[in-house]
């Protein structure tokens, strides 16, 4: 099973786990997809797009139900990422747990696989 990772604030999650459907944050919204990050980019995207915050969420989700509205697309330095185009239904999630800041200030993710 191939896991793409969603980042997003714990109030957003639990909004979204109450509607049974995530429609994407602001900025997924204002692009028209929801961004994802694959298992080697998602500390990456963790350290440019939300340092030092400690209300977040991970979730991730089995990229295979999301076909075929999810699309490997070009992005940061040309490396192809997750975009989904449409709303990700609860059923695809496969795990969420808190994303918490670690002692060196950097997001400890734990194992990812599992």
């Amino acid at each position: 099973m191939t896991l793409v990772y969603k980042i997003l604030s714990i109030e957003d999650w639990r909004k979204a786990e109450e509607a049974g459907v995530f429609a994407g944050s602001t900025v997924d919204r204002a692009d028209g997809y929801i961004h994802f990050s694959g298992i080697e980019q998602v500390p990456e995207t963790a350290a440019i797009w939300f340092a030092g915050r400690n209300d977040l969420t991970l979730v991730a989700v089995d990229a295979a139900t999301l076909a075929p509205h999810l699309r490997w697309e070009p992005s940061r330095g040309g490396a192809l990422f997750p975009h989904l185009y449409g709303a990700l239904p609860m059923s695809a999630v496969v795990w969420s747990r808190p994303l918490p800041l670690g002692p060196d200030g950097r997001h400890d993710f734990g194992c990812l696989a599992t």
